[in-house]
């Protein structure tokens, strides 16, 4: 079965910013990148999107142009980055970036989630849509779509850049 992961269009953030699951709005330039990224579709799909209002936006948007219902599924949201979340990175210690570079699966010196609990919540999500009968498409984060790339325990997935819009098809 192919998923077709899809990051959430541009946030309407300051670059620097660290920001997983803080509820953070689409940028100004959202329609155009949307339509951009709905024109890549092709129709006859199950839409899923992470509960996260940029990741929503992009999906009743697509939604509307291909008439097809969304499915909201609170297990797409991004990497909970506890008191990181909303801090410019260069004011979170380094010490603490250190910590989570040392054990980049399992640290949690921000106190949200490790990337292993992240990559075992994005497995079990996505193990509930692989016998769908029809093509999936779910709207969702980097963090989320770099845990279901990554294989083993490695982090080599998350090494990689995702853009926003970005469209990423594979068989789990």
């Amino acid at each position: 079965m192919l998923i077709t992961l899809i990051r959430h269009t541009q946030s309407d953030i300051k670059k620097g910013i660290c920001y997983g699951r803080s509820d953070i709005d689409v940028a100004p330039n959202f329609k155009e990148m949307a339509d951009a990224v709905a024109d890549k579709l092709q129709p006859q799909f199950k839409l899923i999107s992470s509960n996260l209002i940029r990741c929503q936006k992009l999906a009743h948007h697509i939604g509307n142009i291909f008439n097809t219902d969304v499915t909201i599924d609170d297990r797409f949201q991004e990497m909970d980055f506890g008191n990181w979340e909303n801090t410019p990175w260069s004011k979170i210690p380094r010490m603490e970036i250190d910590a989570w570079a040392n054990d980049f699966l399992h640290a949690r010196p921000h106190g949200g989630e490790s990337v292993y609990q992240l990559r075992n919540r994005i497995r079990t999500a996505l193990a509930d849509y692989t016998s769908s009968p029809e093509p999936i498409v779910i709207i969702t984060h980097a963090g989320v779509i770099k845990a279901a790339l990554s294989t083993g325990d490695t982090a080599e997935h998350f090494q990689s850049n995702i853009g926003f819009g970005e469209i990423i098809a594979f068989e789990p």
